[in-house]
């Protein structure tokens, strides 16, 4: 391996440490920043950059102009922007360059499409639906109407779901403990109906999925104290979630993605449909921006404009 390509790597691992161990990112983060860097690691050996320390702006310019020209969406510029100022933030900051040469370093706004929201009565639908499965007594489906009623209830993210224990959920007060971004914790609450899923996943399906283990000889106690488990016994993981989401949403009305993160879009827009105050819509999705949660107003207004449209005789 070359000099140079060792010395990127191992700058491009130890950031990665550093996000992890000290900034919290999540796995999907990591990966795309890593793969991001990895990109401009190898432009940057085309131009003949094999230290991480003698990157300049141009370089970056040249590189995310590349990326245009190679018909890169607006969000992708925009992350790989991102990760090279965090890289070459870190880097001056630890010493390793004299500069920050990615201070300057300015990308295309990413385009702000709205995000895709079934209505209160396809919500309806989908859950009874899931009960009626539930009724069945087969623990998978009595477990996929809990994660669903959860996930609706309290607007989380898939990584917050399949990341909850047995013992961050507190039943009486019907609130749950998560670990969002940035490895922040917060409590979120959920309703009755959520509790009812709850508990009688609790009761009858995750003894049953737990049972599947068997004499597995490498249990892992992360495993044990997880409140949603898969098929085999182990703890429930975010592609288990997609493809049931998925596989729920792509029958109805609606365009744009299909996977978990449109419960969440949807469990914000009918809180402030029902009058919830703004803040607190973003501490139920632990949103570190206020600026984030008010896309969920404009989801709304776009709700209601459909709506006047559609029954005003003067529209």
């Amino acid at each position: 391996m070359q000099a140079g390509v060792v010395q990127w790597e191992r700058a491009i691992a130890d950031y990665e440490t550093h996000l992890r161990s000290e900034r919290g990112y999540s796995v999907a983060t990591l990966r795309s920043y890593g793969s991001d860097l990895r990109a401009l690691a190898s432009f940057a050996a085309e131009h003949a950059v094999s230290d991480p320390a003698a990157v300049d702006l141009g370089l970056l310019r040249d590189w995310l102009w590349a990326a245009q020209q190679a018909d890169l969406s607006k969000a992708s510029i925009a992350r790989r922007a991102a990760a090279a100022r965090g890289f070459t933030a870190w880097l001056e900051r630890t010493g390793a360059a004299v500069t920050d040469a990615g201070r300057r370093l300015r990308a295309p706004k990413a385009d702000r499409r709205l995000p895709r929201v079934v209505t209160v009565q396809q919500a309806s639908d989908l859950l009874d639906g899931l009960a009626e499965r539930a009724a069945t007594g087969d623990p998978i489906a009595v477990r996929d109407a809990a994660v669903v009623e959860l996930l609706y209830a309290s607007g989380l993210r898939v990584s917050e779901l399949v990341g909850i224990d047995v013992d961050d959920v507190d039943l009486d007060r019907l609130t749950a403990r998560v670990l969002g971004k940035g490895a922040k914790e917060r409590v979120v609450p959920f309703g009755v109906p959520a509790l009812n899923a709850m508990v009688d996943y609790l009761r009858m399906a995750r003894p049953a999925l737990f049972a599947r283990r068997g004499n597995v000889v490498a249990r892992s106690s992360d495993d044990d104290a997880a409140l949603f488990l898969g098929a085999h016994g182990g703890r429930l993981n975010t592609r288990t979630v997609y493809r049931l989401v998925s596989g729920l949403l792509e029958n109805l009305p609606g365009s744009g993605p299909s996977g978990p993160h449109t419960l969440r879009h949807t469990a914000a827009t009918h809180l402030l449909d029902g009058g919830a105050d703004l803040r607190a819509v973003q501490e139920l999705l632990g949103h570190a921006s206020l600026g984030t949660t008010q896309i969920y107003t404009h989801v709304s207004a776009e709700r209601l404009k459909e709506s006047y449209q559609r029954a005003h005789p003067r529209a």
